[in-house]
């Protein structure tokens, strides 16, 4: 599968809207302080009308009610998550890893896409671990073969072209674009890379 190289993520559907008519294909709605339902279900039209990939993080029983295609795990969501549920459903399954451990994990619940982070330092979040490097992508790419691989965690422009020299097939970013003062400029120079 071969999935677009840019890889925003967004704590709401206004960040989509302001992000697809810049021509974003991939997008995740990661919603953590309130009811993300309304939210789902616009993003979810807004990628539709758009031809953009919806990715919702963590909630894959909204993912299944709401008609969605895609649900981004956490590990820790794995411990809660029906898998055998999001498959039947038709979901397509992308998971978070950051150790050896959890790749073999993630590679135990055959998923779409593999996450790999932070490959550089974070300020989304506190995380206990530390930066992951681009070392550290060209050993996941060689041990997951044909999944697409994404690079998440203190990507910038520069930084994504050293990711997928590493062997990254797509770089995220998150505060890179939301903390910027011209965020669609900043999305355009994404999407140039």
């Amino acid at each position: 599968m071969i999935l677009p190289r840019f890889y925003p993520i967004f704590d709401s559907a206004d960040w989509i809207a302001r992000a697809l008519p810049l021509g974003v294909k991939l997008v995740q709605l990661r919603v953590k302080d309130r009811d993300p339902a309304d939210d789902i279900r616009r993003a979810r039209d807004l990628c539709r009308d758009a031809g953009a990939i919806l990715v919702v993080n963590d909630h894959w029983r909204l993912a299944l009610d709401l008609g969605c295609d895609w649900v981004h795990l956490g590990q820790e969501d794995l411990d809660v998550a029906d898998l055998d549920a999001i498959r039947a459903g038709g979901l397509r399954l992308g998971l978070s890893t950051h150790d050896e451990a959890e790749l073999e994990r993630a590679l135990a619940c055959r998923p779409d896409y593999i996450a790999l982070g932070p490959v550089w330092p974070t300020i989304l979040k506190k995380m206990k671990w530390e930066r992951q490097g681009t070392e550290k992508l060209t050993a996941w790419k060689v041990r997951i073969g044909d999944i697409p691989l994404i690079a998440i965690g203190g990507l910038t422009p520069d930084r994504a072209r050293e990711a997928f020299a590493a062997g990254a097939d797509v770089a995220s970013a998150v505060t890179d674009i939301t903390l910027n003062p011209d965020p669609e400029a900043r999305m355009r120079e994404w999407l140039a890379v």
